[in-house]
């Protein structure tokens, strides 16, 4: 009976590409959690380059929107992480509210808004979100 793994390419370690940042929830944090998150991925890339190039901006602009919503509802410091998974990245955001996420109605002649959490549904594999006591985590599964 074989032992070894069964294809031919074997992504790297799921230990060795897993990073936490934490940001203290100001508005120039958004930036910060988009950099933390391009620097993840050019780490994660020199080793195993994305299967389509566009996965690369799915995965920043679900950072830059995830880090937007914490800065504007929920006020507080938030903390993101990113690890490889076998097929994919997996983003969390923790942040201090424990109020889920609603899909609102798109309406951009109202001042914007609302396209959110649609993006978010149709960018990843999955999104699913777990509330706790002291906030909740958000989390993202995108293709690499």
């Amino acid at each position: 009976m074989a032992t070894g793994p069964r294809w031919d390419e074997t992504p790297p370690s799921e230990d060795t590409y897993d990073q936490a940042f934490s940001f203290p929830g100001e508005l120039h944090n958004v930036t910060g959690a988009r950099l933390a998150a391009e620097e993840f991925l050019c780490l994660l890339a020199r080793a195993s380059p994305p299967r389509a190039a566009e996965y690369w901006d799915d995965i920043l602009l679900v950072v830059t929107e995830l880090a937007a919503n914490v800065v504007q509802y929920a006020p507080g410091p938030f903390e993101l992480r990113m690890r490889r998974t076998f097929d994919g990245v997996h983003v969390t955001m923790r942040d201090t509210s424990s109020i889920r996420p609603e899909p609102r109605p798109f309406r951009p002649d109202a001042g914007g808004g609302g396209i959110g959490w649609h993006l978010m549904h149709t960018l990843c594999n999955q999104v699913s979100v777990v509330v706790t006591d002291t906030g909740k985590d958000i989390h993202a599964f995108l293709p690499w």
